[in-house]
Order: C-alpha cells, then sequence, then structure tokens
C-alpha cells in the first residue's frame, strides 16, 4: 500500500482562501481558521486523490516571529493528530520566508527514503517546482492543489510540472475559513508629517505584500531601465493611499509613496534569492 503526504503553504492557503471567500486577499488577522475542519478537508482530498493509499501525514508550513512565540492557530494545529508543524520566519517587513526551501527539502527527502508513493501540494509558487521536478523523479506522483481561482494565483509553471491539478471551491473554503470584517477606519483629513509618512509607508507595504513572485521579479527588472511605477500597480498604489488619508495626494506625497512601494518590493525580490 502507498502512502500519500499533504505539504500546505500556510500563507497560500490564508491569502487566496480570504480571496475566494471576499474577492480580495484580506489581512490574514482578519481570517479565522477551523484547525479541525481544515485538517479533515485535506485528508478528505488526499485520499481521494490517490486511491489506495494511506496517509502519512500533513506538513503544515508557517511563518513565525522568534520573539512571539506560535500564534493559537499555529498551537491548535500542533496538537491535531496526523498534523506536522514546519516553521519558516517573518521577516521585518511582515513577510514569510525559508517555508518553500523547507517544503522542496521534505518532499525531496521523503520521496528519496521511499517514505510517499503521492504528495498533494497546496501551494501557488514556482520555487517549490524544483521540489515536484525532483519527487517525480524518485517515483512519486505530485497532486497540485489550488484554492478557486487557482489559475490567477498559481504559477503556471508549477501547475505544468504538477501530475494532476484541482481547487477547492469558495463552498469547501467556507467550510473552514471565515471571513471577520474589521471595523472601519476613519479617514484622517487633516494629518501631521508623521501621521502622513505612516500612512504612506503602511500602503506601499500592502501593496507590495499582495504581489506574487512574478509581479515582484517584473518590477524590479523595470527598474532596472526606468524610475517610476508602472501604470497598473501606480493606480491601486494612489487609490488605496487616497482611500486611508481621505483626498488627493499632492506631487511630494506621491513620491514619498511610491519611493516606498519601491522600496518594499525591492526588499522582497533582494530576500527571494536567499
Amino acid at each position: 500500500m502507498g502512502r500519500v503526504a499533504v505539504f500546505v503553504d500556510a500563507g497560500y492557503l490564508f491569502a487566496q482562501g480570504s480571496t475566494a471567500l471576499t474577492g480580495s486577499k484580506k489581512p490574514r488577522t482578519t481570517v479565522e481558521l477551523n484547525c479541525a475542519l481544515v485538517r479533515k478537508a485535506l485528508i478528505e482530498f488526499a485520499l481521494e486523490k490517490s486511491p489506495g493509499c494511506e496517509l502519512l501525514r500533513i506538513y503544515w508550513y508557517d511563518g513565525a516571529l522568534a520573539s512571539s512565540g506560535l500564534t493559537l492557530d499555529q498551537e491548535s494545529l500542533a496538537d491535531l493528530d496526523d498534523i506536522k508543524l514546519r516553521l519558516g520566519f517573518i521577516n521585518s517587513q511582515g513577510q514569510q520566508k525559508g517555508v518553500d526551501s523547507l517544503i522542496v527539502t521534505d518532499m525531496v527527502e521523503l520521496a528519496r527514503n521511499s517514505a510517499i508513493s503521492d504528495a498533494v501540494l497546496l501551494s501557488g509558487d514556482e520555487d517549490v517546482r524544483v521540489g515536484v521536478h525532483i519527487a517525480q523523479s524518485l517515483g512519486v506522483r505530485v497532486h497540485l492543489l489550488g484554492i478557486v481561482p487557482s489559475r490567477g494565483s498559481q504559477s503556471k509553471q508549477l501547475m505544468f510540472e504538477a501530475d494532476t491539478t484541482s481547487e477547492l471551491d469558495a463552498d469547501c473554503v467556507w467550510q473552514f475559513l471565515t471571513y471577520r470584517e474589521p471595523p472601519k477606519r476613519e479617514r484622517v483629513t487633516n494629518v501631521s508629517t508623521d501621521e502622513g509618512d505612516a500612512i504612506f509607508e503602511e500602503s506601499a507595504r500592502e501593496l507590495a505584500d499582495e504581489l506574487d513572485t512574478n509581479d515582484v521579479h517584473a518590477l524590479i527588472t523595470h527598474w532596472e531601465h526606468r524610475a517610476d511605477v508602472p501604470p497598473e500597480f501606480d493606480g491601486k498604489l494612489l487609490a488605496r493611499c487616497r482611500q486611508s488619508i481621505g483626498r488627493d495626494l499632492n506631487n511630494s506625497e506621491k513620491r514619498t509613496l511610491r519611493l516606498n512601494f519601491r522600496g518594499f518590493v525591492s526588499a522582497r525580490g533582494q530576500a527571494s534569492k536567499y
């Protein structure tokens, strides 16, 4: 009898899960996870996708701040049967790092040791494609699982590499994720310099964090030749900040906002090299 392991990128699950529920990516603090139900859904999918196999375990990959320890969700997941919690780290920009390399390492080692015949991968990042390729070369079938609309949230190259591709629809996601509407922020029409700088930084960071890997690389390549922010990103950036501050920005404020955005995107690109 073969065995199947499930590899879950928690960052992808929360980001794309909130998109499936609300139509756009929401802050993780507004999304509540039912740990028992997500375990149940993943096990059911894995056994259905690999008939005749038994479950090895679910590997759950997430980021953690060294100074704050585990979150409540992480503690709850670690306590459940069949789930192994694997942690990367969260950098100073609030970005999850080290998760892709953990996924690749575990998938390849399990394949090399003949511990699994099948793997279910819930992720969208092209950086894990090398792990898929090596596992397949060692005889493992890899089933890529996305969350609707997965075509827009998963690397095409990763989808091409997988043996099968599937997606969880919104009805399934509703079973284990709940979105809590955050309190509405009051618009600030008269802000001090310090308050304005904080809003510009927050708006720039939020948009930079929402970019996928391909967008990050494309922007960095663009800035090797030009200094402007491409219109499709500039419009989103200005609109986001305008909504927060409650008025149009002047030219000096726009320059500050764009410089912040460029800095956060460049930091993501630099971090992805390591």
